[in-house]
């Protein structure tokens, strides 16, 4: 599923208008992700949190040059979904068909 396609379902079972969706979308990503631009994490329950998480200082290795390089510490944006969302998508992929797997491979 698209963005476009969850502004379609959405605005269809609420009977808002596309636009409106899109905008309140928009907004939300916005918010969420100038919230962890400030070191600020969203929290929102029976859904999930969106946090930061930090990533220690390392040695890496660029291959080309075959020369060590240090990678700094950073903080990364990541998703931790709530309990009740995990179980909610264990139970209804647990249902599936086992070969439906590539169903989203159809597009091509």
């Amino acid at each position: 599923m698209r963005k476009a396609d969850l502004v379609a379902a959405i605005s269809e079972k609420t009977g808002v208008p596309k636009v409106d969706v899109l905008v309140t979308l928009e907004t939300f990503f916005k918010e969420v992700k100038g919230s962890l631009a400030e070191g600020e994490n969203v929290y929102i329950r029976g859904f999930g949190s969106f946090v930061i998480k930090r990533r220690a200082k390392k040695i890496g290795r660029h291959i080309k040059k075959n020369v060590a390089i240090e990678i700094p510490e950073h903080f990364i944006p990541s998703f931790k979904p709530a309990k009740v969302f995990v179980e909610q998508v264990k139970s209804n992929v647990d249902s599936l068909p086992k070969d439906s797997d590539d169903d989203d491979d159809d597009e091509d």
